[in-house]
């Protein structure tokens, strides 16, 4: 009898099975990526284009995809998003993968930027959080 509620209760803590990943991203060959803002970026070394170079140069890179200079013709939209809300400790990034010819949201990350006094340290936060960005786009391609 102990048994059986040993295993009932296994069973019940199990985590559920993954939800599969829409088709549009599994399939996906070729990708626009979007700047939809850098509202705070300016702290960081390399401006307001900081987030979205860093991320475009990280795509190139891993080439997973190809990546279109527009969006019609793509088979993803990945919308980058970079906030900073002054009643908030952090900043954050926000990545939004949008299926292109409906404009619906297939997906989406959010990554914190830790806050730092020096330059050299909000820097580095920076790239971490834009790391575990990345690190989450890439497992999310990994789960096809």
């Amino acid at each position: 009898m102990f048994a059986i509620a040993v295993n009932a209760q296994s069973a019940k803590n199990a985590a559920p099975a993954p939800a599969p990943v829409p088709e549009q991203i599994a399939k996906a060959k070729t990708v626009f990526i979007s700047n939809a803002g850098a509202d705070g970026a300016e702290i960081y070394n390399g401006g307001v284009d900081r987030p979205y170079n860093q991320f475009y140069a990280a795509m190139k890179s891993w080439g997973r995809y190809e990546l279109k200079p527009a969006p019609a013709g793509s088979d993803l939209v990945f919308e980058l998003l970079f906030t900073t809300v002054p009643t908030e400790p952090f900043s954050r990034l926000r990545l939004t993968i949008l299926d292109p010819s409906t404009h619906a949201v297939l997906w989406a990350f959010t990554s914190h930027v830790k806050p730092a006094i020096r330059q050299a340290t909000g820097d580095g936060n920076f790239d971490d959080a834009m790391a575990s960005l990345v690190a989450s786009v890439k497992e999310l391609a990994a789960r096809q």
